[in-house]
């Protein structure tokens, strides 16, 4: 006969699950707004805000029937999360920017990564994984590559939610910024011609949402042009997740064994978004059920997004510092300054 004890852990995994999808909803459904996605912000942006709103409030009375579906959605969801991710990617994607807009993106990536590591662990003194998580996001696609790269250098919480800030704030920038530097690049004193602003900026914005946003302010075929190179950029999170796995696997505190410090951290997730990728190029699903498939991926992302926020304590965000936010605006000062020289230098190149 089975004791309450034996069934009880059923029920916090429902409830923090409960709780997650429930501002995953709400998130999507203010993701709708038309004057928040005019500006950027996506319904994981939204979800991980209410995350933080509630985890600083009512959630730590919550926390004990809930953790168990809390840290599901954080962990288990965003990896299938962002398996199904690949669904909005093809390798067809690479033919309409051409080899100039993969090189640039390829380019972009490493530059901004490395960056984010020499600067942030040699200059600033950062703890590694905070670091190196605000250079995925700065470098691939934002929120999604923070997240997908907590599981391989096992980072914490506050570490992720500092990281996702950068985001937030210097891609929210950057949707103001860059229809004034498409004007300003016409005037004789910008003195460097873009082959394509559309590549320019998606090689270098932080997030899909505010890389539409802000090419869409300028026309339709700089948002067009700007979406693809983006989405070349996001495919390559995969390779870079494998890298990562193979050159900084999660260091280990004291307490634990030295045979473990050097031990492999395979994420086996990101095999599968290659899976997924490869099949959505040759074998392309019905609309409809791909349209479906995607609003599950955005629901799975928004409740990590959510169970994130709903960890995270502000005390630790402070504790934090100032240095996080040196980084993302060095690596924001970089993707603007330094991306209009290498899109400007490697486009005409390879046209």
């Amino acid at each position: 006969m089975r004791t309450a004890t034996q069934t009880s852990p059923l029920h916090p995994a429902l409830a923090g699950l409960a709780l997650s999808g429930a501002l995953a909803w709400a998130a999507m459904s203010l993701g709708n707004i038309g004057w928040l996605q005019d500006h950027g912000f996506s319904a994981l942006t939204v979800a991980i805000v209410l995350g933080i709103v509630l985890g600083n409030t009512i959630y730590p009375r919550l926390g004990a029937s809930c953790g168990e579906g809390v840290r599901f959605s954080k962990q288990t969801l965003l990896r299938a999360g962002i398996i199904l991710y690949g669904f909005r990617l093809t390798f067809q994607d690479i033919a309409h920017v051409g080899l100039a807009g993969v090189v640039i993106d390829a380019a972009m990536l490493l530059s901004t990564f490395g960056l984010a590591w020499l600067v942030g662990t040699k200059v600033l003194k950062l703890d590694r994984d905070a670091a190196l998580l605000i250079g995925a996001g700065s470098s691939i696609c934002g929120a999604a590559a923070v997240m997908a790269t907590e599981p391989v250098l096992r980072a914490r919480s506050e570490q992720v939610t500092v990281a996702v800030s950068t985001v937030v704030i210097f891609g929210s920038l950057a949707i103001f910024l860059y229809p004034l530097l498409h004007t300003l690049q016409a005037e004789p004193a910008w003195g460097l011609r873009l082959p394509d602003f559309g590549v320019y900026i998606g090689s270098t914005v932080h997030e899909v949402a505010q890389v539409l946003a802000a090419a869409r302010s300028i026309d339709q075929h700089t948002a067009d042009v700007a979406v693809i190179t983006k989405m070349v950029r996001v495919m390559m999170l995969a390779p870079f997740l494998l890298m990562l796995s193979m050159k900084a696997a999660p260091t280990t505190s004291g307490h634990q064994h030295q045979h473990q410090h050097n031990k492999l951290s395979i994420p086996w997730f990101a095999f599968a978004f290659i899976g997924v990728v490869v099949f959505n190029s040759f074998f392309p699903l019905p609309a409809a059920l791909n349209q479906l498939l995607l609003q599950a991926d955005t629901l799975m992302l928004a409740m990590a997004m959510a169970a994130l926020g709903l960890s995270t304590h502000l005390s630790a965000l402070r504790s934090a510092g100032i240095k996080p936010m040196i980084l993302g605006a060095v690596l924001f000062a970089w993707l603007v300054v330094g991306g209009a020289l290498v899109n400007g230098a490697l486009g005409r190149l390879l046209a």
